[in-house]
């Protein structure tokens, strides 16, 4: 059984949040909490308010045991972007990207065995 918890337009560019993403990919939700309260960067605390929201959704809505569950899968999906202009010399202007992020995370019971 898997339950899943997904962040749309999030403001944060994706390449940020992969980085946090990859470090808990893979391990157990308590580990992965511990890890992204200790990671200082602008991505974790939107990621680990979706873990958080995947394990509420793994408790409440599949009676899974929170104690098994595993982040079998997290990835990031570029949004749309803002695009804005920034005054240069001469009457020019150069083009500023703000990214969006769409953040998924799927959490699983471990197998046991």
């Amino acid at each position: 059984m898997q339950a899943k918890a997904v962040a749309k337009q999030v403001r944060i560019a994706p390449r940020k949040v992969r980085l946090v993403v990859d470090l808990i990919r893979g391990k157990q939700v308590g580990e992965a909490i511990a890890i992204l309260r200790h990671t200082p960067k602008t991505a974790s605390p939107v990621v680990e308010k979706l873990l958080n929201s995947a394990i509420a959704n793994a408790e409440h809505n599949y009676e899974m045991d929170v104690n098994n569950l595993v982040i079998s899968e997290a990835f990031v999906d570029e949004g749309v972007t803002l695009k804005r202009f920034r005054p240069r010399a001469m009457g020019r202007a150069s083009r500023i990207n703000k990214r969006t992020s769409h953040i998924t995370i799927v959490v699983s019971e471990k197998k046991e065995g």
